[in-house]
């Protein structure tokens, strides 16, 4: 496969090469492509947690178990405070 890279791009890759992080460029493309395999796992697993979450949540609304928009908000603006004293 040939792929075809931006100037940016090409100037990335010898900046790589030139630190002596890699041996090739194809080693720079590789640990490319299994840093975007690791990112888009972790995007999938987000996604799935993200649906369970969802599905609990309707599951608790539909048994009367949900809670005021206004306790929501001051639970968020209570959270904003507090890590804004974290930092």
């Amino acid at each position: 496969m040939a792929i075809a890279l931006t100037p940016d791009q090409e100037q990335f890759v010898q900046n790589k090469l030139s630190s002596g992080q890699y041996g090739s460029a194809d080693e720079v493309i590789a640990e490319a492509l299994r840093l975007l395999e690791k990112r888009n796992r972790g995007y999938e697993a987000w996604l799935a947690q993200t649906r369970e979450q969802v599905k609990v949540a309707q599951a608790e609304l539909a048994r009367g178990e949900g809670i005021e928009s206004s306790q929501v908000i001051e639970r968020l603006r209570a959270r904003s405070r507090q890590a804004k004293l974290v930092i």
